[in-house]
Protein backbone atom coordinates (compact mmCIF):
# COMPACT_ATOMS: atom_id res chain seq x y z
CA UNK A 1 0.00 0.00 0.00
CA UNK A 2 1.19 3.37 -0.81
CA UNK A 3 -0.07 6.75 0.61
CA UNK A 4 0.79 10.08 -0.47
CA UNK A 5 1.25 12.50 1.94
CA UNK A 6 1.18 16.38 1.70
CA UNK A 7 4.47 17.27 3.87
CA UNK A 8 3.62 21.20 3.69
CA UNK A 9 0.52 20.70 4.78
CA UNK A 10 -0.51 21.87 8.23
CA UNK A 11 0.44 24.92 10.85
CA UNK A 12 3.27 22.66 11.87
CA UNK A 13 4.63 21.54 8.38
CA UNK A 14 6.97 19.88 7.61
CA UNK A 15 8.34 18.92 10.51
CA UNK A 16 5.50 17.41 12.47
CA UNK A 17 4.33 15.48 9.39
CA UNK A 18 8.17 14.37 8.51
CA UNK A 19 8.30 12.69 12.28
CA UNK A 20 4.71 11.50 12.10
CA UNK A 21 5.30 9.60 8.34
CA UNK A 22 8.63 7.96 9.88
CA UNK A 23 6.69 6.52 12.94
CA UNK A 24 3.61 5.36 11.02
CA UNK A 25 7.06 3.46 8.81
CA UNK A 26 8.89 2.27 11.90
CA UNK A 27 5.08 0.78 12.77
CA UNK A 28 4.72 -0.37 9.15
CA UNK A 29 1.54 1.23 8.45
CA UNK A 30 2.26 1.21 5.21
CA UNK A 31 4.61 -0.42 2.48
CA UNK A 32 5.65 3.24 0.56
CA UNK A 33 4.76 6.68 1.66
CA UNK A 34 5.43 9.40 -1.06
CA UNK A 35 6.00 12.91 0.72
CA UNK A 36 4.84 15.69 -1.30
CA UNK A 37 6.20 18.95 -1.13
CA UNK A 38 9.42 21.63 -1.97
CA UNK A 39 12.39 18.79 -2.50
CA UNK A 40 15.46 20.60 -0.74
CA UNK A 41 13.10 21.49 2.26
CA UNK A 42 11.82 18.13 2.78
CA UNK A 43 15.05 16.32 1.88
CA UNK A 44 17.03 18.48 5.03
CA UNK A 45 14.07 17.12 7.69
CA UNK A 46 13.83 13.49 6.27
CA UNK A 47 17.51 13.47 6.77
CA UNK A 48 16.90 13.51 10.70
CA UNK A 49 15.68 10.52 10.84
CA UNK A 50 16.18 6.46 10.52
CA UNK A 51 13.26 4.92 8.77
CA UNK A 52 13.03 1.40 7.24
CA UNK A 53 14.59 0.98 3.38
CA UNK A 54 12.70 1.83 0.35
CA UNK A 55 9.81 2.49 2.16
CA UNK A 56 9.72 6.70 1.73
CA UNK A 57 10.23 8.80 -1.91
CA UNK A 58 10.00 12.29 -1.91
CA UNK A 59 7.81 13.74 -4.62
CA UNK A 60 8.80 17.35 -5.94
CA UNK A 61 5.98 20.08 -5.43
CA UNK A 62 7.05 23.45 -5.43
CA UNK A 63 4.43 25.40 -4.75
CA UNK A 64 2.55 25.76 -1.46
CA UNK A 65 -1.18 26.53 -0.40
CA UNK A 66 -1.51 28.39 2.90
CA UNK A 67 -3.92 27.84 5.62
CA UNK A 68 -5.91 30.99 4.78
CA UNK A 69 -5.91 30.44 0.35
CA UNK A 70 -8.80 30.70 -1.37
CA UNK A 71 -10.31 27.12 -2.04
CA UNK A 72 -10.79 28.28 -5.88
CA UNK A 73 -7.37 30.07 -5.95
CA UNK A 74 -5.74 27.14 -4.94
CA UNK A 75 -6.87 25.07 -7.99
CA UNK A 76 -5.11 27.48 -10.39
CA UNK A 77 -1.41 25.86 -8.54
CA UNK A 78 -1.13 22.52 -10.57
CA UNK A 79 2.32 22.25 -9.11
CA UNK A 80 1.18 22.29 -5.44
CA UNK A 81 1.68 19.37 -2.69
CA UNK A 82 -2.24 18.89 -2.54
CA UNK A 83 -3.09 18.94 -6.49
CA UNK A 84 0.34 16.56 -7.11
CA UNK A 85 -1.44 14.17 -4.31
CA UNK A 86 -4.74 13.95 -5.84
CA UNK A 87 -2.91 13.20 -9.41
CA UNK A 88 -1.26 10.65 -7.62
CA UNK A 89 -4.26 9.10 -6.36
CA UNK A 90 -6.08 9.57 -9.66
CA UNK A 91 -3.53 7.44 -11.40
CA UNK A 92 -3.67 4.76 -9.35
CA UNK A 93 0.53 5.59 -8.22
CA UNK A 94 -0.90 5.82 -4.74
CA UNK A 95 -3.88 4.43 -2.65
CA UNK A 96 -4.62 6.70 -0.54
CA UNK A 97 -4.29 10.82 0.00
CA UNK A 98 -3.64 12.66 3.22
CA UNK A 99 -2.98 16.38 4.02
CA UNK A 100 -3.47 18.48 7.11
CA UNK A 101 -3.53 21.62 5.04
CA UNK A 102 -6.24 23.96 4.38
CA UNK A 103 -9.27 21.88 4.35
CA UNK A 104 -11.44 23.95 1.55
CA UNK A 105 -8.53 24.08 -0.56
CA UNK A 106 -7.37 20.07 0.05
CA UNK A 107 -11.67 19.29 -0.51
CA UNK A 108 -11.61 21.32 -3.70
CA UNK A 109 -8.62 19.67 -5.21
CA UNK A 110 -9.64 16.19 -4.74
CA UNK A 111 -13.64 16.87 -6.25
CA UNK A 112 -11.87 18.91 -9.15
CA UNK A 113 -9.30 15.73 -9.80
CA UNK A 114 -11.16 12.72 -8.62
CA UNK A 115 -14.64 13.66 -8.54
CA UNK A 116 -17.77 12.33 -6.51
CA UNK A 117 -18.45 8.40 -6.21
CA UNK A 118 -21.15 7.93 -8.76
CA UNK A 119 -24.48 7.90 -7.03
CA UNK A 120 -23.43 10.35 -4.44
CA UNK A 121 -24.91 13.38 -4.15
CA UNK A 122 -22.72 15.21 -1.93
CA UNK A 123 -19.55 14.16 -0.77
CA UNK A 124 -18.74 14.62 3.48
CA UNK A 125 -16.31 15.29 5.66
CA UNK A 126 -16.89 13.15 8.51
CA UNK A 127 -14.94 12.69 12.28
CA UNK A 128 -14.73 10.25 15.07
CA UNK A 129 -15.29 11.56 18.05
CA UNK A 130 -14.70 10.21 21.45
CA UNK A 131 -17.48 9.16 23.71
CA UNK A 132 -17.40 7.82 27.19
CA UNK A 133 -18.00 4.31 25.90
CA UNK A 134 -13.57 4.12 25.63
CA UNK A 135 -12.50 2.72 22.68
CA UNK A 136 -15.71 3.41 20.49
CA UNK A 137 -15.90 6.43 19.33
CA UNK A 138 -19.12 7.89 17.59
CA UNK A 139 -18.72 9.19 13.89
CA UNK A 140 -20.16 12.57 13.13
CA UNK A 141 -20.99 14.21 9.72
CA UNK A 142 -20.63 16.58 7.75
CA UNK A 143 -18.38 18.43 9.35
CA UNK A 144 -18.74 21.87 6.94
CA UNK A 145 -18.28 20.52 2.92
CA UNK A 146 -21.90 20.93 3.10
CA UNK A 147 -23.64 24.04 5.08
CA UNK A 148 -26.88 23.97 3.41
CA UNK A 149 -28.41 20.45 2.89
CA UNK A 150 -31.16 18.55 1.76
CA UNK A 151 -32.96 15.56 3.17
CA UNK A 152 -31.53 13.05 0.70
CA UNK A 153 -28.29 14.50 1.63
CA UNK A 154 -28.54 13.88 4.89
CA UNK A 155 -29.99 10.12 4.49
CA UNK A 156 -26.66 9.63 2.06
CA UNK A 157 -24.86 10.68 4.97
CA UNK A 158 -26.09 7.97 7.04
CA UNK A 159 -24.98 5.01 4.57
CA UNK A 160 -21.93 6.56 3.68
CA UNK A 161 -20.67 6.36 7.73
CA UNK A 162 -23.01 3.08 8.68
CA UNK A 163 -20.38 1.52 5.89
CA UNK A 164 -17.39 3.02 7.44
CA UNK A 165 -18.24 2.04 10.75
CA UNK A 166 -18.99 -1.38 9.60
CA UNK A 167 -15.68 -1.36 7.45
CA UNK A 168 -12.96 0.56 9.79
CA UNK A 169 -14.44 0.02 13.08
CA UNK A 170 -16.37 -3.47 12.42
CA UNK A 171 -19.75 -2.53 14.00
CA UNK A 172 -21.86 -5.07 12.34
CA UNK A 173 -25.08 -3.14 12.37
CA UNK A 174 -24.02 0.50 13.13
CA UNK A 175 -26.91 2.99 14.96
CA UNK A 176 -28.03 5.65 13.14
CA UNK A 177 -28.89 8.90 15.11
CA UNK A 178 -29.84 12.17 13.75
CA UNK A 179 -28.55 15.04 15.68
CA UNK A 180 -31.33 17.08 16.65
CA UNK A 181 -32.92 19.92 19.87
CA UNK A 182 -35.29 16.72 21.09
CA UNK A 183 -35.87 13.25 20.39
CA UNK A 184 -39.48 13.48 19.25
CA UNK A 185 -40.16 13.14 15.71
CA UNK A 186 -41.84 16.87 15.57
CA UNK A 187 -39.10 18.65 16.63
CA UNK A 188 -36.16 20.55 14.55
CA UNK A 189 -36.82 22.54 11.82
CA UNK A 190 -38.08 21.98 8.26
CA UNK A 191 -35.03 19.87 7.40
CA UNK A 192 -34.51 17.37 10.71
CA UNK A 193 -38.16 16.52 10.21
CA UNK A 194 -38.13 15.79 6.75
CA UNK A 195 -34.54 13.50 7.38
CA UNK A 196 -36.08 11.87 10.48
CA UNK A 197 -39.19 10.83 7.75
CA UNK A 198 -36.83 9.49 5.24
CA UNK A 199 -34.58 7.74 7.73
CA UNK A 200 -37.44 6.07 9.56
CA UNK A 201 -38.61 3.91 5.88
CA UNK A 202 -34.72 3.11 5.31
CA UNK A 203 -34.93 -0.81 6.08
CA UNK A 204 -31.09 -1.29 5.61
CA UNK A 205 -30.36 1.49 7.89
CA UNK A 206 -30.48 1.20 11.97
CA UNK A 207 -32.01 3.84 12.29
CA UNK A 208 -32.86 4.68 16.61
CA UNK A 209 -34.25 8.51 16.15
CA UNK A 210 -32.86 11.55 16.82
CA UNK A 211 -30.15 12.48 19.68
CA UNK A 212 -29.13 15.70 21.33
CA UNK A 213 -26.23 17.31 21.69
CA UNK A 214 -25.42 16.10 25.09
CA UNK A 215 -25.85 12.51 23.91
CA UNK A 216 -23.02 12.50 21.51
CA UNK A 217 -20.28 12.13 24.12
CA UNK A 218 -22.27 9.11 25.96
CA UNK A 219 -22.02 6.96 22.55
CA UNK A 220 -25.96 6.55 22.18
CA UNK A 221 -25.35 6.39 18.46
CA UNK A 222 -22.28 5.22 16.49
CA UNK A 223 -23.07 7.51 14.11
CA UNK A 224 -24.54 11.31 13.62
CA UNK A 225 -25.74 13.01 10.76
CA UNK A 226 -26.38 16.57 10.33
CA UNK A 227 -25.42 19.48 7.85
CA UNK A 228 -22.01 20.84 7.78
CA UNK A 229 -22.86 23.92 10.00
CA UNK A 230 -24.04 22.08 12.77
CA UNK A 231 -21.49 19.88 12.77
CA UNK A 232 -18.65 21.94 12.45
CA UNK A 233 -19.81 23.84 15.57
CA UNK A 234 -20.42 20.59 17.31
CA UNK A 235 -16.98 19.50 16.37
CA UNK A 236 -14.60 22.83 17.18
CA UNK A 237 -16.97 23.31 20.84
CA UNK A 238 -15.86 19.69 21.79
CA UNK A 239 -12.07 20.60 20.53
CA UNK A 240 -12.41 23.59 23.13
CA UNK A 241 -13.94 21.43 26.25
CA UNK A 242 -11.41 18.86 25.43
CA UNK A 243 -8.70 21.39 25.28
CA UNK A 244 -9.89 23.89 28.73
CA UNK A 245 -10.24 20.47 30.66
CA UNK A 246 -7.04 19.30 29.81
CA UNK A 247 -5.61 22.83 30.86
CA UNK A 248 -8.02 23.38 34.31
CA UNK A 249 -6.85 19.29 35.21
CA UNK A 250 -3.15 19.96 34.31
CA UNK A 251 -3.42 23.59 36.49
CA UNK A 252 -5.08 21.91 39.79
CA UNK A 253 -2.91 18.96 39.52
CA UNK A 254 0.14 21.05 39.57
CA UNK A 255 -1.00 23.43 42.09
CA UNK A 256 0.26 21.81 45.35
CA UNK A 257 3.15 19.29 46.29
CA UNK A 258 0.06 17.16 47.44
CA UNK A 259 -1.46 17.35 44.46
CA UNK A 260 2.09 16.70 42.41
CA UNK A 261 2.63 13.69 44.87
CA UNK A 262 -1.43 12.02 43.36
CA UNK A 263 -0.12 12.93 39.89
CA UNK A 264 2.84 10.34 40.25
CA UNK A 265 0.52 7.51 41.55
CA UNK A 266 -2.23 8.17 39.47
CA UNK A 267 -0.10 9.08 35.95
CA UNK A 268 -1.28 5.88 33.80
CA UNK A 269 -5.04 6.78 34.46
CA UNK A 270 -4.41 10.37 33.93
CA UNK A 271 -2.83 9.31 30.33
CA UNK A 272 -5.55 7.09 29.53
CA UNK A 273 -7.95 10.04 30.53
CA UNK A 274 -6.11 12.10 27.95
CA UNK A 275 -5.80 9.46 25.35
CA UNK A 276 -9.85 8.87 25.36
CA UNK A 277 -10.53 13.01 24.65
CA UNK A 278 -7.85 13.43 22.23
CA UNK A 279 -8.73 13.89 18.89
CA UNK A 280 -5.17 12.90 17.58
CA UNK A 281 -5.85 9.26 18.72
CA UNK A 282 -8.29 9.01 15.32
CA UNK A 283 -5.95 10.43 12.84
CA UNK A 284 -8.15 11.94 10.42
CA UNK A 285 -11.21 13.18 8.97
CA UNK A 286 -12.47 10.74 5.90
CA UNK A 287 -13.55 12.51 3.18
CA UNK A 288 -16.38 10.25 2.23
CA UNK A 289 -18.06 10.25 -1.20
CA UNK A 290 -15.08 11.39 -3.12
CA UNK A 291 -14.13 8.83 -5.64
CA UNK A 292 -10.78 7.74 -3.70
CA UNK A 293 -9.44 7.70 -0.42
CA UNK A 294 -8.80 10.86 1.30
CA UNK A 295 -8.08 11.63 4.74
CA UNK A 296 -7.89 15.19 6.43
CA UNK A 297 -5.50 16.02 9.67
CA UNK A 298 -6.45 18.88 11.80
CA UNK A 299 -4.35 21.68 10.80
CA UNK A 300 -2.46 21.69 14.50
CA UNK A 301 -1.80 18.29 14.63
CA UNK A 302 0.60 16.35 15.95
CA UNK A 303 3.02 13.57 14.40
CA UNK A 304 0.99 11.12 16.43
CA UNK A 305 -2.31 12.44 14.19
CA UNK A 306 -0.32 11.93 11.06
CA UNK A 307 0.64 8.53 12.11
CA UNK A 308 -2.62 7.62 13.05
CA UNK A 309 -3.80 9.06 9.73
CA UNK A 310 -1.42 6.58 7.83
CA UNK A 311 -3.01 3.82 9.54
CA UNK A 312 -6.53 4.99 8.99
CA UNK A 313 -5.27 5.15 4.98
CA UNK A 314 -4.30 1.68 5.56
CA UNK A 315 -7.75 0.45 7.05
CA UNK A 316 -9.68 2.03 4.19
CA UNK A 317 -7.53 0.54 1.95
CA UNK A 318 -7.27 -3.36 3.39
CA UNK A 319 -11.05 -3.21 3.76
CA UNK A 320 -12.11 -2.57 0.41
CA UNK A 321 -13.96 0.62 1.83
CA UNK A 322 -13.90 2.62 -1.26
CA UNK A 323 -15.05 -0.87 -3.72
CA UNK A 324 -18.02 -1.20 -0.79
CA UNK A 325 -19.23 2.07 -1.64
CA UNK A 326 -18.99 2.10 -5.13
CA UNK A 327 -21.36 -0.87 -5.41
CA UNK A 328 -23.84 0.21 -3.58
CA UNK A 329 -24.04 4.15 -4.75
CA UNK A 330 -23.49 3.07 -8.58
CA UNK A 331 -27.30 1.85 -9.19
CA UNK A 332 -28.51 5.46 -7.68
CA UNK A 333 -26.45 7.07 -10.30
CA UNK A 334 -30.10 8.63 -11.43
CA UNK A 335 -30.57 10.48 -8.79
CA UNK A 336 -27.12 11.74 -8.44
CA UNK A 337 -26.81 15.85 -8.57
CA UNK A 338 -24.42 18.21 -10.67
Amino acid sequence: MIVAVDAVGGDRAPEIVVEGVVAALRENLADKILLVGPQEIIEKRVREYEYPAHSLDIVDAPEIITMDENPRRSLKKKKSSMAVIAGLLKKGEAQAAISAGNTGAYFATLMFTLGKMPGVMRPAIASALPTSRQGKPCLLLDLGANVDCKPEYLLQFAYLGSFYMHDIYHISHPRVGLLNIGHESTKGNDLTQKTYKLLRKEKDLNFMGNVEGREIIKGQADIIVCDGFVGNVVLKLMEGVAGMTMEVLKKELTSSLLSKLWVSFLRKHFQNFKKVIDYEEYGGAPLLGIDGIGIKCHGSSGPRSIKNAVKVARDCVENDFSTHLREFFAPLQSGEEE
